[in-house]
């Protein structure tokens, strides 16, 4: 998938945990964890808001597009 999450480097960066985050924006730790390894395949914009104002960051700071092999510019 061209679409990285760095949610993980966040996390480490800001020293929080999981489980925090997950309280403090409204979401279960089970998607924390997914949105952690990048399987998931959609963010509400809501989700996104909140975590970016938990962490303050911002959302290219979270996600990062590279291309995959083989594909043109």
């Amino acid at each position: 998938m061209p679409i990285i999450v760095r949610l993980d480097v966040l996390l480490a960066k800001r020293k929080v945990r999981s489980n925090e985050l997950a309280r403090a924006v409204g979401i279960t730790e089970a998607n924390i964890s997914l949105l952690k390894s990048g399987k998931v395949r959609a963010i509400r914009f809501s989700t996104l808001e909140a975590i970016c104002d938990y962490l303050d960051c911002q959302p290219g700071d979270l996600l990062e597009y590279v291309h995959a092999p083989g594909e043109m510019d």
